[in-house]
């Protein structure tokens, strides 16, 4: 059992200068892509990519909730069935978390995330808003139902697997050395990158709550990515390669719980060798997500997957948000267009984009707007182009798995 925090040692991998070549890496392309959009619209597949981060990272648990399904619960609009409204609600817990994460940070540009008041927040935040049923555990040896309280840290020993946690009667020094050894600010040049990595699997193995470890260190990992800031983070997101690859994502961090085997391994009592396997894994995750992204978001393509999809919907090849075989005109591609292009722009100018008579633009514009594909502040504002899950898999394939009928 783990009683002293320098057992949590090394902090950092060490004797691995491809892990920086790999964080520059990361760097330079995440800020490619926050330059391929207008700002407006990247704000747009930001929103729908909250939607899509929950759902990755609730399937990394073994919760899976459709990606449409969690959009209904944003519109309240919750399943009969109990077991699939719990896991809706739960989605919605999350999405609403991240959003208060970036508020936080934006209220306060000096708040240390590796900080154990900011960890609990994580955790009370995300389960305060939880169903009775998912704050709940089963005690392996005892069969006992013991409730989740949130954001307390665990009073219990706990095993995962192999991994034998730190005893909880030491998680306060544990976590003050986390929040002391990550603190923002404490890297420079691409380490800070490095140490994103490290600490995403260093807080996993101090497991400091009963349940949930997982999904608030993906939060946390969120935050560290916007605390940083990154450019072009939030147009990608790591949930969804761990989860792509979750087999080697656990693979990974099991590696990095092992001891250290001797001196080649490292000088911390953790091995050196596994913890910087993982930062190279979780580094060309990264990649991985911001090259995939940077495919879909390439702009003669996403041109092109609009026009697709408004001409199929014209042919009634596909149906509109309610399961509808409703038709679009043809020259809704060229108001969806112009509005990617331009992020915003105003009720008369985009109906003169349509090239219909000023009655059927303004007839097709409110079909836009009923259908969710262009949303606005007010009713007589500008317009601006969003991304419902119904044109979500049409214009951005792959992004997730199709709906299962």
């Amino acid at each position: 059992m783990y009683r002293n925090p320098s057992e949590m040692e090394p902090l950092l991998p060490s004797g691995a200068p491809d892990l920086e070549d790999l964080a520059r890496e990361v760097v330079s392309s995440s800020s490619v892509l926050g330059g391929q959009l207008h700002p407006i619209t990247q704000q747009a597949v930001i929103e729908l990519l909250r939607l899509i981060n929950s759902y990755y990272s609730n399937l990394i648990e073994g919760h899976s909730t459709h990606p449409v399904d969690i959009e209904r619960a944003m519109r309240q609009d919750y399943a009969t069935d109990p077991a699939k409204r719990d896991l809706q609600k739960e989605s919605l817990s999350h999405i609403n978390c991240q959003r208060a994460v970036e508020a936080r940070l934006h209220e306060t540009s000096a708040l240390n995330i590796a900080d154990c008041d900011f960890i609990s927040w994580l955790h009370r935040f995300f389960y305060e808003q939880l169903p009775d049923e998912l704050r709940r555990v089963r005690d392996k040896d005892t069969g006992e139902q013991v409730e989740v309280r949130p954001g307390e840290f665990r009073q219990r020993e706990v095993i995962v697997g192999r991994h034998v946690g730190p005893s909880w009667e030491h998680l306060p020094s544990f976590l003050s050395r986390f929040g002391a050894a990550y603190a923002p600010g404490k890297y420079h040049g691409v380490m800070p990158l490095i140490a994103i990595a490290s600490s995403h699997h260093r807080l996993m193995w101090i497991h400091p709550f009963l349940d949930g470890n997982g999904r608030v260190t993906r939060l946390y990992t969120d935050a560290c990515f916007l605390r940083l800031p990154l450019f072009g983070y939030g147009l990608w997101n790591v949930s969804r390669g761990l989860a792509r690859q979750r087999n080697e994502y656990m693979a990974a961090l099991s590696g990095a719980d092992a001891h250290r085997y001797n001196d080649y391994y490292g000088r911390g009592n953790l091995s050196n060798k596994g913890l910087t396997s993982f930062c190279r894994f979780f580094l060309e995750v990264c990649l991985d997500q911001i090259a995939f992204m940077q495919d879909l978001l390439k702009l003669d393509s996403l041109l092109d997957r609009i026009s697709g999809y408004v001409s199929m919907r014209g042919a009634k090849l596909i149906p509109g948000p309610k399961s509808e075989y409703q038709s679009l005109k043809p020259e809704a591609a060229y108001m969806l267009q112009e509005a990617l292009l331009r992020g915003e722009i105003g009720r008369g100018n985009i109906v003169r984009v349509s090239g219909r008579a000023e009655r059927t633009g303004r007839e097709l514009l409110r079909q836009l707007l009923d259908e969710g594909l262009l949303v606005s502040d007010t009713p007589k504002g500008p317009v601006r182009m969003s991304f419902p899950t119904h044109v979500a898999g049409h214009l951005f394939p792959d992004l997730y798995p199709a709906l299962a009928t």
